[in-house]
């Protein structure tokens, strides 16, 4: 006998401010989704990480991650469908697991993609400070960069939400097109050793031949959370549900569509690069980056395979494309704080919106956190090879850390969800077996990045590194423990953890009501 049918309880009314309604379309969000994974600095970055840990069979990483999130996916979107606030992971985790995990949760996930903005800042100054200077000679340090990519990132918040959207769509389309044509080049020309099957084969991840012979070893772990790395950001689709027209058809359409879309492109592009240099080549090539020898392995591709002109779009690109990335990572760390702001967990100006509906206060206080982490790095190591090598390679370690542990936190959430409060959407394989994949995925994934941090940094020695783990614990450690503070001294802010949430008709409202400032 099967229990009658439960429906979500009605979430705790509250006055917040409201983001713009009907602003964005399926495409616009997959701009805003597509563009903080960054096509072209994944692949620029991650694609020789991969290849350090698995040699040529870096693509076969990719195809194994692609699966992963695919999976996981699955209930995510199914608690997309009953779920819709710009809270994301933070709101998913609350309704499945509790107000206190949610809230240790919602802390975490905000840090870590203030941490990504932060880091990609960094990357793009390196970037910026050496292609300004090849073409011009004018040496600036990276921080010069920072401070602008910074400030225009905090000017565009002021602004709707759809010119941001124009911005990374035009610059995503870019990037792609980019590798597209090197891919043709490629493939008309073969490669430099014909077509292949193994780097595709995910059994040679582990203890691959090539990266053996040329790095001495090979490390499955480095491997793969290259590739998971290069989707962060895929699950943005519920941040922006109250700003999209139809938010439950296109988080579901969107979030399928960057994942599987993403994991395409980046199996392709990675093979075109083992393919470009060779099974072994493709190792010696990282090998001549990681020694300062060229500056990226991608660079002679082009030149080779397509001419360089297109190194030299590839150059300026990988500038644009940074920036377009921190600037994604940004709009989601403001609207996480909006919605903690909003109800009540944190102060209540971060729920204010301005007279173009963006959450200004909430985007200026991500403005501040991070140029002081910026700060603190770039009086660490003020060099160029420091913006790249300390903030752009150390942050994103405890960033993925963080985030993939609160995706296994979702997975668990997504499971406890349907199998109490909402029964009557459970289903055996997408709200049970999808979720219970996708947190031993996601674990896997999490020890892997703690066993090998030390080799993915570079720096053994490193402070940073070392306590990294015991940072993402303390975080959620310290939401958690502000819940519980909530709940006994403010139960009315404590009801209102994670349950806010917009109904269909008001998030297709063209001019919603809310705090202005």
């Amino acid at each position: 006998m099967t229990a009658a049918p439960t429906t979500a309880p009605a979430p705790v009314p509250v006055e917040p401010g409201r983001l713009a309604g009907n602003a964005l379309g399926l495409v616009s969000v997959l701009f805003c989704i597509v563009t903080g994974a960054a096509p072209l600095a994944a692949m620029m970055f991650n694609v020789p990480v991969a290849t350090l840990g698995a040699g040529y069979a870096s693509p076969a990483a990719f195809a194994v991650a692609t699966v992963a999130l695919t999976i996981f996916s699955v209930g995510y979107i199914a608690m997309c469908r009953r779920v819709t606030s710009a809270g994301g992971f933070y709101t998913f985790v609350t309704r499945g697991l509790g107000r206190v995990v949610g809230l240790g949760a919602g802390l975490l996930i905000a840090l870590c993609y203030m941490v990504f903005a932060a880091a990609v800042i960094g990357t793009m100054g390196y970037f910026a400070s050496t292609t300004v200077e090849s073409f011009t000679g004018l040496a600036l340090p990276a921080w010069v960069y920072m401070i602008i990519g910074l400030a225009l990132m905090s000017a565009f918040a002021i602004f709707h939400i759809e010119l941001t959207a124009r911005v990374l769509g035009v610059l995503l389309i870019a990037e792609v097109l980019v590798l597209v044509v090197l891919a043709v080049g490629v493939f008309a020309a073969g490669g430099a050793e014909g077509f292949s099957l193994a780097p595709l084969n995910p059994v040679d991840i582990f203890g691959n031949s090539a990266a053996v012979e040329v790095f001495g070893a090979g490390a499955a772990g480095i491997a793969l959370f290259a590739a998971f790395w290069s989707w962060v950001g895929f699950e943005m689709a519920p941040n922006y549900a109250e700003e999209t027209k139809d938010p439950h058809k296109i988080a579901r359409t969107a979030t399928y569509g960057s994942v599987i879309g993403l994991g395409v492109f980046y199996v392709v592009i990675s093979y075109v690069f083992v393919t470009g240099w060779g099974l072994t080549g493709s190792a010696q090539a990282v090998q001549s980056q990681y020694a300062g020898e060229i500056a990226s392995a991608f660079y002679p591709l082009t030149d080779r395979y397509v001419g360089s002109w297109a190194t030299v779009l590839m150059e300026v690109l990988i500038v644009t494309g940074s920036f377009a990335c921190a600037m994604a990572f940004y709009n989601t760390s403001a609207r996480y704080l909006f919605a903690l702001g909003r109800e009540g967990v944190l102060p209540s100006v971060l729920a204010r919106t301005s007279k173009r509906h963006s959450p200004l206060p909430a985007a200026m206080t991500v403005t501040a956190v991070v140029g002081l982490y910026c700060l603190g790095f770039v009086l660490y190591d003020p060099t160029n090879e420091g913006a790249l090598l300390k903030l752009g390679t150390w942050s994103p370690l405890l960033g993925v850390l963080g985030i993939l542990g609160v995706q296994a936190l979702v997975s668990v959430a997504i499971i406890r969800y349907f199998r109490t409060t909402a029964r009557d959407g459970f289903r055996w394989w997408s709200t049970f077996v999808a979720p219970v994949l996708g947190f031993a995925a996601m674990t896997g994934a999490c020890v892997l990045l703690v066993v090998n941090r030390y080799d993915l940094a570079g720096a053994a020695d490193a402070v940073y590194i070392t306590v990294l783990p015991w940072v993402v614990l303390a975080v959620f450690v310290a939401g958690m423990a502000l819940a519980l503070v909530l709940r006994s001294r403010s139960p009315q802010r404590y009801a209102r953890i994670g349950q806010f949430e917009v109904t269909e008709s008001a998030a297709t409202v063209a001019t919603p009501q809310g705090a202005a400032v």
